[in-house]
């Protein structure tokens, strides 16, 4: 299982919240989403989904959501 982490420097609201926890947490290969003090963590299963398409579309839609992210960290959990 791998992880990324994405800074996007404040809290997210609660709807933003819950239409990533359903759009990103409901994507084949995403073990879990995490959202807490303005950081967003992924778990997922590289296998499933590449890392590369994750980080797009995740960066996608924080940044639609109105969360410019920075991608702080990426490692094997």
């Amino acid at each position: 299982m791998k992880r990324v982490l994405f800074d996007v420097g404040k809290e997210l609201c609660g709807e933003c919240t819950l239409a990533l926890r359903r759009f990103i947490g409901h994507m084949e290969g995403v073990a879990s989403i995490d959202i807490e003090a303005g950081k967003v963590a992924v778990a997922f299963d590289n296998a499933k989904i590449a890392e590369r398409d994750l980080l797009k579309i995740t960066t996608d839609s924080l940044e639609k959501l109105g969360y410019p992210p920075k991608v702080v960290d990426h490692n094997e959990e």
